[in-house]
């Protein structure tokens, strides 16, 4: 048996006490689950049958320009109608499509800063129609990201919706310590280091006002993060400081578990395998993975259309005849498909560094 033994929906997109199952199950078994940024019904593809293929847990999440593109990118978002409209509707797309892949899928929204946070109102508005009706919200969890706002604010708020999120048994995550890099507009690359390392006593005290609300809540703690990709040297990751703050939050709530707290990775990409394993070796049940997916999703339709790019320039005509017709290497499906499994064998990869491959035993053929 795998992951799914302590699951009670075993397929699909997973909330409440599975997904708080499937996270301890993760730290007992030191692996972590990649989050995949999704903007499209075909990044959700590559997504899932990477997973379904190495027999894994996943999740799948969507950032607020991501849920805009996934509406329609010429559309005006004035007040978030685009992105709540574009998550509202990846939600649904996932919802339907996740049970074919016969693996547990998690169903989440990325960051959420200040300035978004109608964004995520909308959002939350619809989990709640969506639980009167299904005795379960839309999203299995959503990102409230006020990092780089005073810590009192930041707890203060994230409390107010962890007490929304709580009603329907959803998860909610948080970041305390500033991700560096630039993502999706919210640009922090020019941030003081020391933002980067997040304290005990603030991972403590976070732990302390949400636990008594709802044990539904991750944590985002900065231990060198950045977002992108960057040269060798240039980012110092500090693992250990995640085996602290699981240790400060065991001893001042003397706690059973030695990994009382689930954390976050945030800014994966480009980052050693060391480095991954030792953080999920402290912890760490999720891991953002999104720069090198967009590059590996590209490299596939590149390399189509560097190949075939005699047979892409008319209708009619190519290097086997003048009234030869092209619509077999110009039809979308043809070219998008290549992004999807060059995107696809990157999360495979992603798959095997954090030790998410077979947690899943799939159903015989």
């Amino acid at each position: 048996m795998g992951v799914e033994e302590v699951l009670k929906r075993k397929t699909g997109v997973i909330v409440g006490e599975d997904v708080y199952n499937l996270f301890k199950y993760a730290q007992k078994h030191n692996f972590a689950i990649p989050a995949i940024n999704v903007t499209s019904s075909s990044t959700v593809v590559a997504a899932l049958e990477a997973a379904s293929d190495k027999k894994s847990p996943i999740i799948l999440q969507m950032s607020q320009g991501g849920a805009a593109y996934f509406c329609g990118k010429g559309r005006d978002n004035k007040e978030q109608k685009a992105s709540i409209a574009g998550a509202v509707a990846g939600a649904h797309y996932i919802r339907s499509v996740a049970p074919a892949y016969d693996i547990p899928v998690v169903l989440h929204t990325d960051h959420c800063a200040k300035k978004l946070l109608p964004w995520l109102d909308g959002m939350l508005k619809e989990d709640k129609e969506y639980f009167k009706k299904n005795k379960e919200p839309l999203f299995s969890s959503h990102m409230i990201d006020l990092s780089e706002e005073s810590v009192k604010e930041n707890l203060d708020t994230t409390e107010h919706y962890m007490r929304e999120a709580a009603g329907m048994n959803q998860f909610l995550e948080m970041e305390i310590g500033i991700t560096g890099g630039e993502e999706d507009g919210v640009n922090n690359e020019d941030v003081e280091d020391s933002s980067l390392y997040t304290q005990p006593e603030d991972i403590h005290r976070i732990y302390e006002r949400l636990s008594a609300i709802s044990p539904y809540f991750t944590i985002a703690a900065g231990f060198g993060n950045v977002h992108g990709v960057y040269k060798p040297g240039n980012v110092r990751l500090r693992p250990e400081l995640l085996r602290d703050h699981q240790a400060y939050v065991k001893k001042h709530e003397n706690t059973k578990d030695d990994k009382p707290v689930f954390l976050v990775f945030h800014g994966g990409s480009g980052s050693d395998v060391k480095d991954f394993q030792e953080a999920i070796s402290y912890g760490v049940v999720k891991v953002n993975l999104d720069t090198d997916l967009q590059y590996a999703y590209l490299t596939g339709i590149r390399d189509y259309i560097l190949k075939k790019k005699d047979y892409l320039m008319h209708q009619v005509g190519n290097p086997d005849g003048a009234d030869k017709p092209n619509k077999k290497y110009y039809d979308p499906r043809v070219w998008v498909r290549e992004g999807e499994l060059t995107m696809k064998e990157r999360v495979k990869k992603g798959l095997d560094d954090f030790n998410t491959k077979d947690k899943v035993s799939m159903p015989s053929a």
